[in-house]
């Protein structure tokens, strides 16, 4: 990129809410360090914004919430995207690079409910919406009486759904009704031994073309480095078993010091089997260690049931 295109960049992001709110984040923090970059946000509809009445898992393709913003980086229709990191693949299109992670919300899985206080308040049969194949099969393992739905829609939309009735509680990212001042309506924590989170939930993604060394170097200056090794282990790990967000595993990094420690979870989607286990070791060996992790659970028994998992899909959709 030349000088002058730096000082106006084209930010693409999608047009949710929470979306807009995330992009605010990173415009501000870049300001901060680059007061004279001027920026043009782009809103982008992407394909799992578009398709409501099915899973995500059913829908196909790679990045369901990401494709359209790599098509516009490609195309030099953008010049950098905002993310939510755990929608995006750990295999990337040629061209393009995660340049840099930032801005680490609480990452843990919450339960909400209009009716209940927490998990073990529900009773049993009580409806439990979420999108996610990860959710659903950790918690299975915990609550098999309970019944699991798919849930689509922005979070707003969700908890109109809910106060509708057309669930008792739904799952959601912390990290999500934090940004967006929700959290009256957090009824439960959930501990990472109950739901480990998504790779990179709750972080934040700025996506660029890997030609665009200048533009590369400004990010790089407002990049987390500790969470940055954090994530380089947990997609690491996510990568091993197969690196899409319908994938029902899930990771999470903590650097203490020196060192990373890196929890992993597989889990069976009907809860009949979870595989758990821990790896610590030096920050700096971050891919390796989630590789390892990876590794270790696969030879463990996690294998067999992600083959048997990645066709897989909820089996009740909410309307739109």
């Amino acid at each position: 990129m030349t000088q002058s295109k730096l000082k106006h960049l084209r930010i693409g992001t999608r047009e949710s809410k929470l979306a807009l709110l995330q992009t605010d984040i990173v415009i501000g923090v870049l300001s901060r360090h680059y007061p004279d970059i001027r920026f043009e946000v782009q809103h982008i509809t992407t394909g799992g914004d578009k398709i409501q009445d099915r899973p995500i898992a059913a829908i196909g393709g790679r990045g369901v919430f990401v494709k359209e913003l790599e098509d516009a980086l490609l195309h030099d229709r953008v010049d950098l995207v905002v993310h939510s990191l755990k929608d995006l693949p750990t295999d990337l299109p040629e061209g393009l690079t995660l340049a840099c992670v930032l801005d680490r919300s609480d990452p843990r899985d919450v339960l909400v409910s209009e009716k209940y206080g927490g998990l073990a308040e529900l009773p049993p049969g009580a409806t439990v919406a979420t999108s996610s194949r990860r959710r659903t099969a950790q918690l299975l393992a915990l609550r098999p009486d309970l019944s699991f739905i798919d849930m689509r829609g922005n979070i707003p939309t969700r908890l109109r759904k809910l106060a509708e009735g057309q669930c008792d509680a739904m799952v959601l990212a912390a990290a999500g009704l934090i940004r967006l001042g929700l959290t009256e309506n957090i009824k439960e924590y959930l501990s990472l031994r109950i739901s480990t989170p998504a790779v990179g939930q709750g972080a934040l993604a700025v996506e660029c073309r890997l030609a665009d060394h200048d533009l590369r170097g400004i990010l790089r200056e407002i990049e987390d480095a500790d969470l940055a090794l954090a994530i380089q282990a947990e997609r690491a790990f996510l990568d091993v078993l197969g690196g899409g967000c319908s994938v029902p595993a899930g990771a999470l990094a903590q650097v203490e010091a020196a060192e990373i420690i890196l929890d992993g979870c597989v889990a069976a989607l009907d809860g009949s089997e979870v595989f758990r286990d821990q790896i610590k070791g030096p920050k700096q060996k971050a891919s390796t260690l989630g590789k390892t992790l990876a590794e270790r659970m696969q030879n463990a028994g996690a294998e067999k049931i992600l083959v048997a998992l990645r066709g897989s899909s909820p089996n009740v959709v909410s309307p739109p």
